[in-house]
């Protein structure tokens, strides 16, 4: 495969570019790729396309403490253990390793990653042939933690719904999906499990144009009794975007 190659299949130089940002492009396919960035412009576009649409997700990813075997490898990756030390460089990093903050954006990039990568492979077909528009919503509760991750396959007219962190629901309670139009009332979408995955039927207009945003209430056992607008308090909700 060449450059003009790429140049005249969008399907394919659209997702080498999702395969470039999400960094599953590794090795001679990675440097090459970086080769063909230096020369095309449109291939630069399409990497700076899904870079505004996944690296925005980084927000909803919680907070993870490294185990020890992390900083081991890091340790002898960077011969911190053999003598003798340059020891402005090893203060360096022995300040990184008690950075909370790095830590912390370290876990949530890592996290976030991997939701994102999850969600890619959920909704991208193997073939190369032009993809239907697919949407994605990751839904998080009051303290950003990611709970849900909803996908949307246009051409089948169905939803997915992930639950990505284990809920408790009392046996008397329902979780539902509503769809946030910019105008208008509440449109329900049905209800969801508390753990695993459920499927639903995709209306036609609950896209990210005209339904931005998508939120899961609590509801009474078998969803809200009125049907334009929860009953119950809304505990996750997230943004509804197109990929």
């Amino acid at each position: 495969m060449n450059l003009r190659h790429l140049q005249n299949n969008e399907p394919l130089r659209d997702m080498l570019a999702a395969q470039y940002v999400l960094g599953t492009l590794r090795g001679g396919a990675r440097r090459r790729f970086e080769r063909w960035l230096e020369d095309d412009a449109t291939l630069r576009q399409a990497v700076a396309q899904w870079q505004g649409r996944l690296h925005p997700m980084a927000e909803f990813a919680p907070a993870a403490q490294p185990s020890p075997a992390v900083w081991t490898a890091i340790e002898k990756q960077l011969d911190l253990r053999s003598a003798p030390i340059n020891q402005s460089r090893k203060s360096f990093w022995l300040g990184l390793r008690e950075d909370l903050g790095f830590w912390r954006g370290l876990g949530m990039a890592s996290t976030a990653l991997a939701t994102i990568l999850a969600t890619v492979l959920l909704i991208r077909a193997p073939e190369l042939a032009a993809p239907a528009a697919n949407y994605v919503a990751t839904l998080a509760d009051e303290k950003a933690q990611t709970v849900m991750v909803i996908t949307g396959d246009a051409r089948r007219r169905q939803l997915t719904v992930k639950v990505v962190t284990q809920q408790q629901v009392a046996a008397d309670r329902s979780l539902e999906l509503w769809a946030l139009p910019k105008e208008g009332a509440p449109r329900s979408l049905g209800l969801v499990a508390a753990n695993g995955t459920v499927t639903l039927p995709l209306p036609e207009n609950a896209t990210p144009e005209s339904t931005p945003v998508l939120a899961i209430s609590l509801e009474p056992k078998g969803g809200s009794p009125n049907p334009n607008a929860p009953s119950g308090p809304v505990i996750y909700k997230g943004t509804w975007v197109r990929i």
